[in-house]
């Protein structure tokens, strides 16, 4: 189990933004990790895409790694931000910029602002 907590661990350190998502980013293959990959793309949101489906030992090691049952799990300088539910929240709330802007990451407000619009 080192291995794949290793491995996570590595992955988040060396991407300031990871997807742990089922499928990728550009094929993801449920819904919730369709939904946040959307709203990450959308934003324009350089980022890591992990995909569980390829790796049982990540898969599980994931769930693990945060205390989370679920996939997807996003993950921005280090930090678990949390999976479908919160993201979306987050995106719609505006935490999410605000995260983003605290952090350094680079997006468009301007499309945050369009999925906000689009959702009102």
């Amino acid at each position: 189990m080192t291995d794949a907590k290793d491995r996570i661990q590595q992955t988040i350190s060396d991407n300031d933004v990871v997807l742990y998502m089922k499928g990728t980013k550009s094929a993801p293959q449920c819904g919730f990790s369709s939904r946040v990959a959307g709203v990450l793309n959308f934003m324009g949101v350089d980022y890591a895409d992990v995909n569980v489906l390829a790796d049982d030992d990540i898969r599980q090691g994931i769930k693990d790694f945060s205390d989370w049952p679920t996939i997807p799990q996003l993950y921005v300088k280090g930090e678990f931000v949390g999976g479908c539910d919160i993201v979306t929240e987050m995106t719609l709330s505006g935490e999410l910029d605000k995260l983003f802007e605290d952090k350094g990451v680079a997006y468009s407000k301007d499309a945050a602002d369009k999925i906000r619009a689009a959702n009102a």
